[in-house]
């Protein structure tokens, strides 16, 4: 169910909760955020999740949640992507950043607890990319400290 103006419901909070608890599951690194994915179909139920170095040791999140999912799926129109962290715009590692796999996944709301700092990157530019291609963008303030403390052995994040 689509939520007008962008605003969260208390699912959203649910489903954020687990997708911060599994970014404390990602091996610790020094050059990456820990960060965790959850995807939700339309109807509110559970179809993927990931964390940041799930697969390998470059992986991020929403593309571990992503990967698991055939691209064909038609639930993703409909899904919600839960990232504890906002989607990359840039990424150094992969030719397609987390931003770029959520809309060629043609998902249409994506629901992030942290916007991302500029410590790996000057200026990610995923939450505007996002809303500018019509993705519903919904931030939850209020649970971006527990994203953050996950990061807290990074530089700067403690």
């Amino acid at each position: 169910m689509r939520n007008p103006a962008g605003r969260a419901t208390p699912d959203d909070r649910y489903w954020m909760a687990e997708a911060i608890e599994l970014s404390t599951r990602c091996p610790r690194s020094t050059t990456a955020f820990s960060v965790g994915a959850v995807v939700v179909d339309e109807s509110g139920a559970e179809i993927s999740r990931g964390y940041s170095r799930e697969a390998d040791a470059l992986v991020h999140a929403e593309e571990s949640a992503l990967a698991k999912l055939d691209r064909r799926d038609p639930r993703l129109a409909g899904a919600t992507v839960y990232t504890s962290l906002e989607p990359c715009s840039i990424r150094k590692s992969r030719p397609a950043s987390c931003t770029s796999l959520i809309l060629a996944a043609g998902i249409g709301r994506v629901v992030l607890a942290w916007r991302e700092p500029s410590l790996f990157v000057a200026d990610c530019q995923g939450v505007r990319l996002l809303a500018d291609a019509g993705v519903e963008v919904v931030e939850l303030d209020e649970m971006a400290a527990a994203a953050r403390a996950v990061n807290a052995y990074l530089p700067g994040m403690g």
